[in-house]
């Protein structure tokens, strides 16, 4: 082992082999600096205090108290064949008192008489009560007899008092002296104390780290110096210390995705994009005075934006967000219409075939004459809007690919399909990505490569599921945000109410009977299941919330179809669609019940997004607690788009009380997406509300939560441009520019070093 280190130091060289060998099992680290990035998830303070309301069973503690009471009593071994001595300690941390509970404690109540001062690492449970350690590992701090300096205890806390009596010995602070005490999160194997011992150990070895931030930027940000944050993160002598060090080590991640993020915007402005100016005489403006209805003042001020920035040379790249049903649709076609009147062609990027199918009907109904350019008696400024899917038919795909790459097509909807080589555009001036959360970076540049003469479309990506803008600015830092946060005029707004299925079974036979009802008023209804049939297959993609087990199995849509159509809804004309179904079976299905020939559609998920059906007023949704808060969100968007007022049914078996009825109530309580995003990202891991596609750096992030670190992240963006504007390669800043590339699995990092 090397008595001097770097953080690029590897762990074996430092570490104890075999200790070094588990970490990186348990947590993928393989240098120093991995391991010093490993923050305390809390500080146990001498003398601090446990708030009851804090503690949560099942989970780890570390409680340092003075033995209050001591009582055993023997009892029969479950083989039968021995007694054993079972030993129950009281603890109290000065506060609160816990009950200590060793079943074999013959040799451990000597050790650990009342009065004694003592470390316990356990698991905590009650019992009534009683807040309950059961075998926990002990190590006694202040013994009232026996021979002084004397080790006693079990473990890994035997085996840290064991490395703090060594640094006792030459001639450094014991590590229970310490006013804070980190305790880190245990993972397969590797304890609390493991870590801290190797930590303790790596920041012994670690020459002074060289900080890659010019003093001038740390001291505009108020930031810790980068050796000083690695050792006062782990080893704080006041609670300021540890808060400083975590924000600097935080700052630094934020830094490094937002370099990243800006050079990508500098590097994909270099390019020129074809300039399309609104013309007063073209499609844009034919189909701006056909519009039975007043676009909304947020519409209108977006749209202007967008106008603005399709006109210059340089390529826009905007976010589009807003609720469900604000209007995003008509914005980006109007848009569109833009650059069809520049003579140049649009895309329209769908993640389905089925909302890729819808958009094309949308489009198509929206436009009327105006989308049948070529066709005897339309327009002279019309276009034509073509659909490209995977599953269409030899003839269909060669007529569909003619009429992109000669240009008689001016707007072009589909799917991945459009990404393909073999799809050639004639003059590809806009991208317009809907439900831009479900591509990745890659996907949305393969159609930026395929535009003419070196020019790069223009790209506008939409959004139904809302984030708030701190957290769009770090996932889609590349793009300029706009929100749309009011309804068009004529929506209303949508009643939700959660139906307790188990607890209050009539209410689930009144939704079969407001179906029923909605039917004979000529209204449609959705009827949502998690789940496909009863063989446990889900619909591909989905977001399922799974229950702990103790409640019926999640209704299946395969199933419920066959129950309704013989029982409580019979009689209704029914349909089925899910996503295992052909393509032509599910466009027949969503065909149907747009046209009125079906009162009911029973789907999976595929019918989450852009679906538009004026007459559909009802949405029940089974087991709704199986899905996150933005997917009911989008699912409850669904209905009330025509005027009549929209009813959304969240149908659960849920535990009321729990957090999946708290969730649901949640839901109920408000119609505003912003606040629901902001719920659901609170709740569930930034990943699985965002999805991993947008950027493979948000993986690597280790320290910088992207929900709860706003503020760090706006400060590091403004540093970040200040950076780039100066030093766009970051030439003169060598360390930053390593940290960069080490957003392990970042798919943008090519960017910054392609000046």
């Amino acid at each position: 082992m090397t008595s001097l280190a770097t953080t690029d130091t590897p762990l074996g060289e430092v570490l104890d082999t075999e200790l070094a060998a588990r970490i990186e099992k348990a947590f993928d680290h393989r240098t120093i600096g991995d391991l010093l990035h490993t923050l305390p998830r809390r500080y146990r303070e001498h003398g601090q205090r446990f708030d009851k309301k804090s503690l949560v069973v099942g989970e780890r503690v570390t409680v340092i108290g003075t033995v209050q009471s001591s009582r055993s009593r023997m009892y029969q071994t479950k083989n039968g064949k021995g007694r054993r001595e079972m030993v129950t300690l009281t603890v109290d941390d000065g506060g609160t008192v816990f009950t200590v509970v060793f079943f074999a404690g013959s040799r451990i109540k000597h050790m650990l008489p009342v009065g004694t001062l003592a470390m316990f690492d356990g698991t905590l449970s009650t019992f009534g009560s009683k807040l309950d350690l059961k075998h926990p590992e002990f190590l006694v701090l202040r013994a009232v007899s026996g021979p002084t300096g004397a080790l006693r205890g079990s473990g890994d806390l035997a085996q840290l008092a064991k490395l703090s009596a060594k640094v006792e010995a030459e001639g450094g602070e014991s590590l229970f002296d310490r006013t804070y005490l980190p305790v880190y999160a245990a993972k397969d194997g590797v304890t609390s104390w493991d870590l801290f011992g190797a930590v303790y150990t790596a920041l012994r070895a670690l020459v002074p780290v060289v900080d890659p931030l010019d003093p001038a930027v740390r001291a505009a940000a108020g930031l810790m110096g980068l050796d000083e944050a690695l050792r006062k993160a782990h080893l704080p002598v006041a609670a300021g210390e540890y808060k400083a060090a975590g924000y600097r080590l935080r700052f630094d991640e934020a830094l490094a995705l937002q370099l990243l993020l800006g050079a990508r915007r500098r590097f994909l402005a270099r390019d020129p994009a074809p300039p399309s100016p609104v013309r007063s005489d073209g499609i844009r403006a034919a189909m701006l005075q056909r519009m039975p209805f007043e676009l909304t003042d947020g519409q209108k001020s977006v749209l202007s934006d967008i106008s603005t920035d399709l006109a210059r040379d340089e390529p826009m790249n905007r976010l589009l967000q807003g609720e469900v049903g604000s209007g995003k649709t008509v914005v980006a076609l109007l848009a569109m219409l833009q650059v069809v009147d520049a003579e140049r062609q649009c895309v329209l990027l769908a993640p389905t075939e089925v909302l890729a199918v819808q958009h094309h009907r949308s489009l198509r109904g929206m436009l009327g004459d105006l989308g049948e350019g070529g066709q005897l008696g339309a327009p002279d400024c019309a276009t034509r809007v073509v659909l490209l899917t995977g599953s269409m038919s030899t003839a269909e795909r060669r007529d569909a690919l003619l009429q992109i790459v000669t240009g008689e097509a001016g707007i072009i909807v589909g799917t991945h399909a459009l990404i393909q080589d073999s799809v050639d555009f004639f003059d590809l001036g806009m991208v317009v990505v809907d439900e831009q959360h479900r591509f990745g970076v890659r996907q949305r540049d393969r159609l930026r490569t395929k535009g003419r003469d070196r020019m790069v479309p223009h790209l506008l990506a939409m959004t139904a599921t809302p984030i708030p803008r701190t957290i769009a600015m770090t996932v889609f830092g590349d793009l300029e945000v706009s929100e749309l946060g009011e309804l068009p005029g004529g929506r209303r707004p949508i009643a939700t109410s959660v139906v307790p299925a188990r607890e209050r079974p009539e209410w689930l036979t009144r939704v079969w009977k407001r179906i029923r009802e909605e039917a004979d008023e000529g209204h449609r209804s959705y009827v949502v299941c998690s789940r496909i049939d009863a063989a446990g297959e889900d619909e591909p993609g989905g977001k399922r919330v799974d229950n702990d087990g103790s409640r019926p199995d999640p209704v299946a849509a395969v199933e419920l179809y066959k129950f309704l159509t013989e029982g409580p809804l019979e009689g209704l004309r029914i349909g089925l669609m899910h996503g295992r179904l052909p393509p032509e079976e599910k466009d027949a299905a969503m065909a149907d019940f747009a046209s009125g020939r079906l009162d009911v559609l029973v789907s999976t998920t595929v019918i989450e997004v852009g679906v538009d059906v004026p007459e559909a007023t009802v949405m029940a949704v089974m087991d709704a607690d199986r899905f996150g808060v933005s997917q009911l969100h989008q699912l409850r968007g669904r209905v009330g788009r025509g005027g009549l007022p929209g009813l959304c049914l969240l149908v659960t078996t849920a535990h009321s009380g729990g957090k999946a009825m708290e969730r649901l109530s949640a839901v109920a309580g408000t119609t505003d997406g912003f606040v629901l995003a902001q719920l659901d990202l609170q709740q569930r891991r930034e990943g699985d509300v965002l999805g991993d596609a947008q950027s493979g750096a948000l993986s690597a992030l280790r320290l910088l939560s992207i929900v709860e670190d706003g503020e760090v992240i706006e400060i590091a963006r403004r540093h970040a441009e200040e950076i780039l504007e100066s030093d766009p390669g970051l030439d003169a800043h060598p360390a930053l520019a390593e940290r960069v590339r080490r957003l392990v699995g970042s798919e943008e990092s090519e960017y910054l070093f392609k000046y």
